[in-house]
């Protein structure tokens, strides 16, 4: 079936059709009026690519680094939670994916596999998505287990000291089916959650809203990886990050389910960029679909994107084979407009290659 899908769109189109209404409303949905889920997708359109012509693009050149990290191609998969709800693997078939294109996986606190099991899957390097717990003990010992598993980052969630209200999952009444669970918590107490259909129980629990620049050096304290902040999005946060040594930045609104009405992240991206100043790698998500959305990010000061719920897709559709589609898609689709633009280097897109598009 994959090898009919030429688009992440047909991807999410054969997804709807195979899962289950409730996991379907629990990927798409974005918060409240889902304004913002709209405008990650919309603002995209609002720049125009002036592309270069008599330019020798014969060889294209994909390859970057991202925080240290060797990668295929400027597109890593973004944390997301519960993949077992789209595939049997789950996130087992989305690390053996990322691996065969030679780019990073970053595993959610909230994976239904354990993160051991993931980083035992592949030899690929993978990064470790980090919620701040009340309980610290708790949150040392994932930063612990993550560093003796191999994990060569860690991605500091920072958007979510309470969970946005997401109206899909109320109606739905979303719960994880028995027999699965947040691996990663197993025999912390938080399993209930599970259970009772409600994640924002879980995060109203544990998650610890008091978090803030004081703790980010607690946090690095707990291992030697490199820390990447996630979830901003206001140039003064992002000076403050660089400032404090954090390794990344990933702009990021939560795939717009968090804070309804928060800024699209592609208009976020330049003013975090120019506050950031290169004392940082800078990444983007939200709203990524097409090849040419990733040259648009590129020009404007990305280093990379990521994209989480294309991937979701992929593994509904056909597993380790669906999400290993997906990616190849986004990826022939940028070396396409790479070419046809003029650029010829993903780490070198010029920042004049877009302009806004006149209203």
């Amino acid at each position: 079936m994959t090898d009919t899908l030429l688009t992440v769109d047909e991807y999410e189109e054969a997804a709807c059709a195979v899962l289950s209404e409730m996991a379907y409303g629990y990927y798409r949905a974005g918060a409240d009026e889902e304004r913002t889920l709209r405008a990650n997708r919309e603002a995209f359109a609002r720049w125009d690519i002036w592309y270069r012509v008599l330019v020798d693009v014969s060889e294209r050149r994909l390859a970057t680094t991202v925080v240290g990290t060797p990668a295929s191609m400027p597109i890593l998969i973004a944390p997301t939670a519960y993949h077992r709800l789209a595939h049997e693997q789950g996130e087992l078939a989305t690390a053996r994916a990322a691996a065969a294109a030679g780019t990073v996986m970053v595993v959610s606190t909230l994976a239904t596999t354990s993160l051991e099991a993931i980083a035992a899957a592949t030899a690929a390097p993978k990064w470790f998505q980090l919620y701040v717990h009340k309980d610290r003990g708790f949150s040392r010992s994932l930063v612990e287990r993550a560093a003796a598993a191999g994990y060569t980052a860690l991605v500091v969630t920072v958007d979510t000291p309470v969970l946005g209200r997401r109206l899909a999952d109320e109606r739905s009444g979303f719960c994880l089916p028995a027999g699965m669970s947040m691996a990663n918590l197993v025999g912390t107490g938080a399993q209930k959650f599970d259970e009772a259909s409600m994640l924002a129980g879980y995060v109203g629990a544990r998650h610890d809203a008091s978090l803030g620049w004081k703790d980010l050096e607690w946090v690095r304290s707990l291992s030697s990886l490199p820390v990447v902040l996630k979830g901003i999005v206001r140039g003064e946060d992002a000076a403050l990050a660089a400032g404090s040594g954090i390794a990344g930045i990933i702009v990021s609104n939560h795939g717009a389910r968090q804070l309804d009405g928060a800024p699209a992240t592609l208009d976020a991206l330049p003013e975090v960029v120019d506050a950031v100043a290169g004392r940082c790698d800078v990444m983007m998500d939200g709203g990524v679909r097409w090849g040419t959305d990733i040259l648009k990010a590129l020009a404007l000061g990305a280093r990379a994107v990521l994209v989480g719920r294309p991937i979701l897709w992929g593994l509904a559709v056909g597993g380790e084979r669906g999400a290993s589609g997906v990616l190849e898609v986004l990826r022939c689709e940028l070396d396409r407009a790479m070419a046809l633009a003029g650029t010829s280097d993903v780490r070198s897109v010029p920042r004049d290659l877009v302009r806004p598009r006149p209203r």
